[in-house]
C-alpha cells in the first residue's frame, strides 16, 4: 500500500471516531473534537477542555489491513450469550492487560455513563 493510501485510511478512521463522538455528545461543538492531521504528533483525536470533561480518554486510531485481535473478537462473538456484549482481554509480555469492545458499544456506554453523572 502506498504511503498516501495508508494515511488516507488512517485519516478516515480518525474522522469516523470524531464524528461518532460528536453524534453521541450533542452538547459539544465540532471545534471541541478534531481529527489530527497525518504526520502530526500527539493524540489522533484532539479534545477541547470541555470535551475532555465528558470524554476522559486519549484516542489513538490504527487502521491496518490485518490485526490479530479481530480473530479473538470473532471468537468472543461466537461464544457470546444473548443480551451480552463480547469483550476481549489481551496481554502481551511485560505489558498491562487491555480490554477490547466494539467501538459503537463503547461510545454509547460512555455517553450513557456521562448522562447518569450529570
Amino acid at each position: 500500500m502506498k504511503t498516501q493510501s495508508a494515511k488516507a485510511k488512517g485519516r478516515k478512521l480518525q474522522q469516523w471516531a470524531r464524528n461518532k463522538l460528536l453524534e453521541k455528545f450533542s452538547h459539544l461543538e465540532p471545534d471541541d473534537i478534531k481529527s489530527t492531521g497525518m504526520g502530526q504528533g500527539g493524540e489522533d483525536v484532539q479534545l477541547s477542555p470541555m470535551a475532555r470533561k465528558s470524554i476522559p480518554f486519549s484516542v489513538e486510531c490504527k487502521a491496518r489491513k490485518s490485526i490479530a485481535v479481530y480473530s479473538y473478537m470473532d471468537q468472543a462473538q461466537e461464544n457470546c450469550p444473548a443480551n451480552c456484549e463480547p469483550l476481549v482481554i489481551i496481554k502481551a509480555d511485560r505489558k498491562a492487560p487491555l480490554a477490547i469492545v466494539d467501538a459503537d458499544f463503547f461510545i454509547k456506554e460512555l455517553r450513557h455513563r456521562n448522562d447518569r453523572s450529570n
